[in-house]
């Protein structure tokens, strides 16, 4: 399904892009094989191919989900201008 030069400039509008009249046509018909590649990609047959999250095979070292810190927020709460049951209070900025 080849695109039209009006689709083009519609699409061109629409993404705020200015294109010069003399690139158009070549803007067409590059952007015309795209829908093809699509469907070729679309066509092979995956059915044996196993997901991947990653295609370098790669693995992450993962460390225990244990609490390293300590709980500070009164210390950090005494050096804030405001607050109010353990939160930040901030000035309104929307009436």
């Amino acid at each position: 399904m080849p695109l039209r030069p009006d689709e083009l400039e519609t699409i061109a509008h629409l993404a705020r892009l200015a294109i010069d009249e003399s690139h158009i046509p070549g803007f067409v018909r590059d952007l015309s094989v795209v829908p093809d590649m699509i469907e070729q990609i679309g066509a092979v047959d995956t059915s044996t191919v196993e997901p991947m999250a990653n295609p370098l095979d790669a693995c992450q070292r993962l460390r225990p989900d244990a609490v390293t810190e300590s709980d500070q927020r009164e210390l950090f709460q005494t050096v804030a201008p405001a607050t109010e049951d353990g939160l930040y209070l901030v000035p309104r900025v929307i009436e």
